[in-house]
């Protein structure tokens, strides 16, 4: 039946019965429900004509296994804590869909959470360790502070996790140090367990943050292609290709990397270029790094700053060319800078 059928045979009962205000009343309520009903079927017949997303348009999801990758260290080396994660995450980036592997990187200091009744590493072993595959070890001049049962905490979970069975991969620094900056009994106690790791296994050593990045990468990709551990599940199938990292220290002349370095040990991360009458000033960390007025060295030094900006390693905050601050793409190639 039409609608408009309806509303005329409706109209016709409602005078042949007196239009009672019962009968109007229930005949709006029906006319409603039926509108109702015509709209749903209308809806439910342009969704039937709508032609179906092409798969190759579709964002796929996919089943991975993921793994815990603990890192492990004490306070003086936290730019390679940043380069581990890091490199993780492009590792992820490269391997995961192909593998159904994921990796995610964890430390104590973002998940842990807090909880009174035992020691702090106790429950660090607990809430943290205890639920990680792989573990990441790295030292320089310090191994930590003591705990109840062993040299550090960070030595606490290194021993913990391989006494578990699980692999962990360690990395000691050669990067040279003024020695009046460093504890020489944290030296010290490094260096006994350093000589103590020699008899039980391997570990990697490197002179520069760069070095590390580089030789971590390549690693943590044998660690996973090979270690039994991540071939269990047998997602990947064929063997993987050794990749080289895509993140690579950027072609920088000497005057760009002595400005990006400074700036990194700015407490504000701040350099100023100021041009006056008869001077010119790029000011970083308390010093000018224009040696002379003479245009050669200003040339020179204004080319390294350009440099900078065009890589996006230091970014003009106020957008007339005197006040830059550099980025977190620029504290990263800057701990990679060895002078």
């Amino acid at each position: 039946m039409k609608l408009s059928d309806f509303r005329a045979d409706l109209s016709k009962a409602a005078l042949h019965a007196g239009t009672s205000n019962r009968i109007r009343a229930f005949g709006r309520e029906l006319e409603d429900a039926l509108l109702m009903e015509l709209e749903r079927q209308r809806n439910t017949s342009a969704s039937a004509k709508k032609i179906p997303q092409h798969p190759e348009n579709r964002q796929m999801s996919y089943l991975a296994s993921t793994f815990n990758v603990m890192i492990a260290s004490p306070g003086d080396v936290a730019s390679e804590r940043a380069i581990v994660r890091d490199v993780v995450y492009e590792w992820n980036a490269v391997n995961a869909s192909s593998r159904k592997i994921v990796l995610l990187p964890v430390g104590w200091e973002t998940h842990s959470s807090p909880e009174m009744g035992a020691t702090a590493q106790t429950i660090i072993n607990r809430q943290v360790l205890s639920k990680c595959d792989l573990l990441v070890g790295v030292f320089w001049t310090r191994i930590g502070t003591a705990t109840e049962r062993h040299l550090s905490g960070t030595v606490e979970e290194i021993e913990e996790h391989i006494l578990a069975g699980k692999p962990a991969m360690l990395y000691f620094s050669s990067q040279p140090v003024a020695l009046d900056t460093v504890d020489m009994d944290q030296v010290q106690k490094l260096k006994a367990f350093k000589a103590s790791c020699q008899s039980r296994g391997l570990f990697e050593t490197y002179d520069s943050h760069g070095e590390f990045k580089n030789k971590f990468y390549r690693q943590l990709q044998l660690k996973v292609n090979e270690h039994p551990l991540f071939q269990a599940t047998n997602v990947g199938g064929d063997e993987q290709a050794i990749v080289e990292s895509r993140t690579q220290l950027p072609a920088l002349s000497p005057e760009a990397r002595i400005l990006l370095k400074e700036a990194s040990q700015d407490s504000g991360g701040t350099i100023i270029h100021a041009r006056y009458l008869d001077d010119t000033v790029i000011q970083t960390n308390g010093k000018n790094l224009i040696p002379s007025n003479e245009h050669r060295e200003v040339a020179k030094w204004e080319q390294a700053l350009e440099e900078l900006t065009s890589k996006d390693l230091v970014v003009d905050r106020g957008h007339k060319g005197e006040v830059f601050e550099i980025t977190n793409l620029g504290y990263q190639v800057a701990d990679m800078i060895v002078l």
